[in-house]
């Protein structure tokens, strides 16, 4: 190698408190921990090659291996700096030394389309922020054959805007300046190595990208906090106690269980004297109903075979309770139900309703006026209009806050559900918990053919006007090939309108869900009409979680948990355990496997079989998404004290049901919210194993969220037992094995976690 120029950067050493042996019992101080920087080192760098070496204490280690030789032009070289260009290429390098690290900047020269290859790096293993975070060894043949799909989009595939490297002595930690055009291609001939590809789109004003190298000890919470140090110096962390300060709400979140509540029954069995029913359902009505049925609901045919069957039955059965009650639930929420030949007999609020115009109602307006209807006819065969669906909503969390639940995150799968039990967003408020709908602006169908609700806006040029443009000219099919992608500079007024509309009802929310705005999948539009860049893509989408933040003071949410989203969100789903089943078929299609997921359906109207159904997972996803051998807490290190983490929403803590309690004891080491999908019978079925868990869950993270993470080893060669450490008094350290583990003279049995909160020890046992 031609050595151009050797520069030393000196800094200080970090403590070797964190990698110190296991039999010390030490939490870092906060003030430690921020000292956190680099080892000292000197470089070298060739122009020809772009190949950059570092070394340190004698050991020298590949900071990129050399590409193929270019033509250099215009090297400059002052010993602080070097730069030099690639005519040919349209490129332009600049390496400049920085305090505690190497500045490298790689810049186009053309007006049109460019792309770069640099670095190409690899290594023992490898710290990537694949979700929470993984440790790859380089030579690992589950990984070997899972990276061997090659690339990856940077903005998408890292949660956080890093990698390291790891080499014989020390790691390497590249932070990413512009992820945006960029991909990580892997190379899996000979061990892992992989490439970091980056475009230059011609409709981009942004031509540069680059790296800030730093070199740390071989060690999680060195390279984490590198990354978060350097968030802090550009501005770009922001605690949840600040974002607390805005909105307190957000304090509901601390020791909070997620739960997704499912319940789309406008009326539920116990509303109904069935034999009364059975013996007075007046014909007009009956006829009505099925009229609407089989004409305006989806599946309206096998709801309506329900009410005929009614009369057919010496006993009604649960099956047709649960098709009858469908049936109701599905049309009172029509705007066709009123019949003036079959509803005469009504009161004074019902009367007034209709005077005001069915098209003038609002939806939860319009729910209870068909309630009134309904009741006017059946009587007293059915109960009194506020007291349907109480069984299957209000009771079911108010019986959960008096199980011990303090708090709690309630989701629902939309707003209608919020529409058609409006007692149920007040009453989880006057409990003090936090309740949200889920929303999406990602997808948008044709008009008038809407496969479902978040996919249909009321400006219909939106699917003509405002979706994205491939630079082919095709336009990016949404969701599941269903329908267009949206670009989101284009539909805040859409946003605008929809949360208005929703807000308008009187349905308080407290917090909102907006699905894929954290996921890092956006697009460069090639529309003429709107040209957009990927970076704009984030902007915008950060924008309308920023108009439901401050606009509408909701506690935010979104899947994936980026960190781009990351001043704006206050928790994330999906971090913790990603999507995957549509990587295998026996997951996503194949009915008769026991690894099937299950339908996005259900009978009574709960929770869909997707979420209730239990299964077992494949060794192979085991190992890449659950096995703690792998997984590292990069996110929590550098973000437990500001965005709240759980699982993609389809995997539940109770969904993998050889893992459940490998879960538990992963949610306490991480300062996991476990998620639960819940209905009436759902609660009851998983009662006593939820309280037991999120008692001592809510006591150790309500403390732990208001901390940032400061540690993590593993105690144990087999990787087994772990040890976290929250602050300066909270640590837990936990025994993944099926053995006991002496731990400074306390044993933690197998299956347990060893919670230590400054004096206080306990021991907790989730299958004891």
């Amino acid at each position: 190698m031609r050595k151009i120029s050797k520069i030393i950067l000196i800094v200080a050493m970090a403590s070797s408190v964190l990698t110190g042996c296991m039999n010390e019992k030490i939490i870092p101080s906060k003030e430690e921990i921020s000292q956190i920087n680099n080892l000292n080192f000197n470089f070298s760098v060739d122009p020809e090659t772009l190949a950059l070496e570092v070394e340190s204490n004698g050991i020298t280690e590949k900071v990129s291996e050399p590409l193929e030789r270019m033509k250099v032009s215009n090297l400059e070289d002052s010993g602080d700096n070097i730069s030099w260009s690639y005519l040919e290429q349209g490129i332009d390098v600049d390496i400049e030394k920085k305090e505690n690290y190497v500045d490298v900047a790689i810049k186009s020269s053309k007006v049109e389309d460019n792309t770069f290859i640099w670095p190409k790096v690899n290594g023992d293993g490898y710290m990537l922020p694949f979700n929470q975070g993984k440790y790859i060894p380089s030579n690992d043949s589950i990984w070997t054959d899972y990276l061997n799909e090659g690339k990856m989009k940077v903005i998408e595939a890292l949660s956080m805007q890093f990698f390291a490297v790891d080499k014989s002595e020390y790691s390497l930690v590249y932070i990413i300046r512009n992820p945006y055009n960029s991909e990580i291609d892997f190379n899996t001939e000979n061990g892992i190595e992989f490439a970091f590809n980056h475009e230059f789109p011609q409709i981009n004003e942004e031509k540069e990208y680059g790296f800030r190298i730093y070199l740390t000890e071989k060690n999680t919470v060195d390279v984490a906090k590198t990354y978060k140090n350097y968030l802090i110096e550009q501005g770009d962390f922001k605690s949840l106690a600040d974002k607390a300060e805005e909105n307190s709400n957000i304090e509901k979140l601390y020791g909070a269980p997620h739960v997704y509540f499912w319940d789309r029954t406008v009326i539920s069995e116990e509303n109904i004297k069935w034999a009364k029913l059975k013996e007075s359902l007046p014909e007009k009505l009956k006829l009505w109903i099925q009229e609407l049925l089989t004409t305006k609901v989806e599946d309206g045919s096998e709801l309506s075979s329900g009410l005929e069957d009614l009369n057919n039955l010496d006993y009604v059965d649960n099956y047709t309770k649960n098709r009858i009650l469908k049936g109701l639930s599905a049309v009172m929420q029509l705007k066709e139900f009123y019949n003036q030949e079959i509803f005469t007999d009504l009161d004074k609020e019902t009367q007034g309703l209709l005077d005001r115009g069915i098209a003038k109602l609002n939806a939860v307006e319009l729910i209870d006026l068909n309630k009134r209807l309904l009741k006017s006819v059946l009587g007293n065969v059915v109960d009194p209009i506020e007291e349907w669906a109480a069984a299957n909503t209000v009771d079911v969390i108010k019986d959960m806050k008096d199980s011990g639940l303090e708090y709690m995150w309630i989701g629902l799968d939309d707003w209608q559900e919020g529409f058609i039990k409006p007692e149920l967003i007040k009453k989880a408020e006057d409990l003090g918990y936090l309740i949200g709908t889920y929303d999406s602006y990602h997808s948008i169908h044709e008009p008038g053919k809407e496969k479902w609700e978040t996919a249909k806006f009321k400006d219909t040029s939106l699917y003509e006007d405002a979706t994205v443009t491939n630079k082919d000219g095709s336009k990016i099919e949404g969701f599941q090939g269903v329908g267009r992608k949206l670009n989101p500079t284009l539909a805040m007024p859409s946003v605008e309108e929809r949360v208005t509309t929703i807000l308008s009802t009187g349905i308080a929310f407290n917090s909102w869900f907006l699905d894929t705005d954290g996921t890092g999948e956006i697009y460069d539009d090639y529309s003429p009409e709107h040209i957009t860049t990927e970076n704009e893509d984030i902007q915008a989408r950060i924008k309308r979680m920023e108009y439901l933040q401050k606009e509408w003071n909701m506690v935010v949410g979104t899947e994936g948990g980026n960190d781009f989203a990351n001043k704006t969100i206050a928790f994330a789903h999906g971090i913790e355990t990603p999507s995957f089943s549509w990587m295998d078929a026996d997951m996503a299609k194949n009915k008769e496997s026991e690894y099937y997921v299950g339908r996005y359906y259900s009978s009574t109207g709960g929770v869909p079989e997707l979420f209730s159904k239990q299964i077992p997972i494949k060794e192979k996803y085991k190992k890449l998404f659950l096995d703690t051998d792998y997984t590292i807490p990069l996110y929590k290190l550098v973000y437990n004290d500001s965005v709240i983490t759980s699982y993609w929403w389809g995997w539940g803590s109770l969904k993998f049901e050889d893992e459940i309690v490998n879960r538990m004891l992963y949610e306490i080491l991480y300062n996991v919210p476990p998620l639960y999908h819940i209905d009436k019978v759902e609660w009851e079925k998983h009662k006593e194993t939820i309280v037991k868990h999120s008692k001592v869950w809510s006591k150790f993270s309500e403390k732990a969220i208001k901390e940032e993470m400061t540690d993590f080893r593993i105690l144990s060669d087999d990787k087994l037992v772990q040890m976290t450490a929250y602050g300066e008094e909270l640590s837990a350290v936990t025994n993944f094995s099926e053995d006991e583990f002496n731990y400074h003279g306390e044993i933690i049995p197998g299956k347990s976690v060893l919670i230590i909160d400054g004096d206080s020890n306990t021991i907790y046992s989730p299958e004891k």
